[in-house]
C-alpha cells in the first residue's frame, strides 16, 4: 500500500491523531505497540508547553492512504526521543524503516554529557520485525532505558490498600492553595536530591487541567494528617477505549513505605471503573526503578510488556 507522509499542519491534525490513537490501541488488543490518546495529550498540555519538549508543527509526521486515511505518525517527546505510532493492517518493515529515517533526520537530539547528535527509538522486547530493523540500522539496545506496560482487568477485585491512621484520599481541589502543596508533592516525589531553591513552582498544572481527558475527580492525592499532600496519582480515563492510565504517580519521600501511593492508585481504579473502565494501565517501573516496579506490580500485574529503548549516535563515530 502507497502511502504518502507530510508534515503536522493545523488544529485538525491534533484530533485526528487523537482518534486514530484510540483506534490502534483497540485495533492492538488494548496493549500499547503505539501510544494511547493520553500519552499524546500530556505529552502537548505538559511536555510542549511546560518543559519545551518539541512543536506539533516541527515535531510530528502523518502518512495516510491513498484515500485520506490516517495510517501512522512519528513524533517526539523531548529531543532525540521518537516514537512510532503505527496502525497494525498496513505495518511492515518497509514503512517502519522510512518513519527511521524521517526521525533521524528531522527529530535528533544533542546529548547533555557527550555533545553527540542521537536518536534513540523504544521498541517492545518481543517485537522481533522492529528489533531487527534497528539492530540493522546500527542502534544499540539500552537494557537501562526499559519500563514495564502493565495492565489490570477491572473486573478483578480492586487491590486492598488500607490506609495509615490520619491520612485520607480526595480530589485535588481547584483553588491555589491546594494545587500549590500538590505541585510540591509532585518536586519533592521526582527531585528528592535537588535543593528546594531550584523549584519552579505549581503554576504548570494549569496548562495540563487543559487536556481533552483531564477530570479533577480523577486527579487524586492522599492528604497526610497536618494537611499535606503526600501522594498523588492522575487518572485519565477514556471512555472510547474504556481504558484508565495513571501518570504521574508519585509520593514525597518523607511519606514513603506507608501504602499511600497504593491506595491513591486503588481509589483511581474504583472511581474510573464506576465511570465504565474496563482496563487500568500503566507504565514504568523496570530495571531503572524498582520502588515503582514493585508498586505496580502489586497494584496492576506481577508480569507486563517490556519496552527498551535503542540508541543512535548520528555523528558517524563508533
Amino acid at each position: 500500500m502507497k502511502l504518502t507522509m507530510r508534515r503536522y499542519e493545523r488544529e485538525d491534525d491534533y484530533w485526528a491523531i487523537r482518534q486514530f490513537l484510540r483506534d490502534v490501541y483497540l485495533r492492538n488488543g488494548r496493549t500499547e505497540h503505539s501510544w494511547q490518546t493520553a500519552r499524546f495529550d500530556y505529552w502537548r498540555w505538559h511536555g510542549i508547553l511546560n518543559m519545551g519538549d518539541g512543536q506539533l508543527e516541527t515535531d510530528v509526521f502523518l502518512w495516510h492512504t491513498s484515500t485520506g486515511e490516517l495510517a501512522a505518525a512519528l513524533n517526539s517527546e523531548g529531543r532525540g526521543h521518537a516514537f512510532l505510532q503505527v496502525d497494525p493492517r498496513v505495518r511492515t518493515a518497509a514503512l517502519e524503516e522510512e518513519m527511521l529515517g524521517v526521525a533521524e533526520e528531522h527529530l535528533a537530539g544533542v546529548g547533555k554529557s557527550t555533545g553527540r547528535p542521537f536518536i534513540s527509538v523504544s521498541a517492545q522486547d518481543g517485537d522481533a520485525m522492529r528489533v531487527d530493523l534497528l539492530t540493522r540500522r546500527g542502534y544499540t539496545r539500552r537494557a537501562d532505558w526499559q519500563e514495564i506496560q502493565r495492565k489490570r482487568d477491572l473486573a478483578l477485585p480492586i487491590p486492598e490498600a488500607p490506609l495509615p491512621e490520619g491520612y485520607a484520599v480526595r480530589a485535588v481541589r481547584a483553588d491555589d492553595e491546594d494545587l500549590a502543596k500538590r505541585g510540591w508533592a509532585t518536586w519533592r516525589s521526582f527531585h528528592p536530591d535537588e535543593p528546594n531553591d531550584k523549584y519552579e513552582g505549581w503554576e504548570w498544572q494549569r496548562n495540563v487541567h487543559k487536556a481533552p481527558m483531564y477530570r479533577r475527580d480523577l486527579d487524586l492525592v492522599a492528604e497526610s494528617p497536618s494537611g499535606d499532600i503526600a501522594a498523588f496519582a492522575t487518572v485519565w480515563y477514556d471512555d472510547a477505549t474504556r481504558a484508565c492510565s495513571f501518570e504521574p504517580v508519585g509520593t514525597a519521600p518523607e511519606h514513603r513505605r506507608k501504602g499511600l501511593a497504593k491506595a491513591v492508585i486503588a481509589e483511581g481504579m474504583r472511581r474510573a471503573k464506576e465511570m465504565g473502565a474496563l482496563m487500568a494501565v500503566v507504565g514504568g517501573g523496570g530495571p531503572s526503578n524498582p520502588p515503582a516496579d514493585s508498586l505496580y506490580a502489586q497494584t496492576f500485574a506481577r508480569e507486563g510488556v517490556g519496552t527498551t529503548g535503542w540508541l543512535k549516535y548520528l555523528d558517524g563515530k563508533p
